[in-house]
């Protein structure tokens, strides 16, 4: 996630930490953090590198987003079919509210979200217990 920052938000951040540190270490501590960000940089990229190795040429193209199923179709199906993926979500939005409507103005409650679903559980039974197995 990429965060952007206005020039009065820097300012803030660099008074604020000149206050916490102090003027004689911010410069160090600036440098530490300019090489762990390098560090963390080039083992993701030494990750991503590997694994495009790993899973071969067919894959080189694979990029974190595509893990995304809507980007997967739009990029592998086209965007017809993302946009018919759309269409479907719209529908079935439509008929939940439709039915959620129907059951409001005939007094019922609504359906629950999602899949859930209230299965009776049936009484618990009496363990048996042999004497002599003990």
């Amino acid at each position: 996630m990429l965060m952007d920052f206005n020039a009065g938000e820097v300012i803030l951040l660099l008074v604020f930490a000149i206050v916490l540190f102090g003027p004689e270490k911010l410069p160090e501590l600036a440098r530490k953090s300019a090489r762990l960000l390098h560090y963390f940089r080039r083992i993701a990229n030494d990750a991503q590198g590997r694994l495009r190795q790993e899973l071969g040429p067919e894959f080189a193209d694979l990029e974190l987003s595509d893990l995304n199923p809507r980007n997967f179709v739009a990029k592998h199906l086209g965007a017809d079919a993302a946009a018919d993926l759309d269409d479907v979500a719209k529908e079935l939005k439509g008929a939940r509210t439709s039915i959620d409507e129907a059951l409001h103005a005939s007094g019922t409650s609504s359906i629950p979200d999602g899949d859930a679903v209230e299965v009776p559980v049936p009484a618990p039974r009496p363990t048996p217990f042999d004497t002599e197995a003990t």
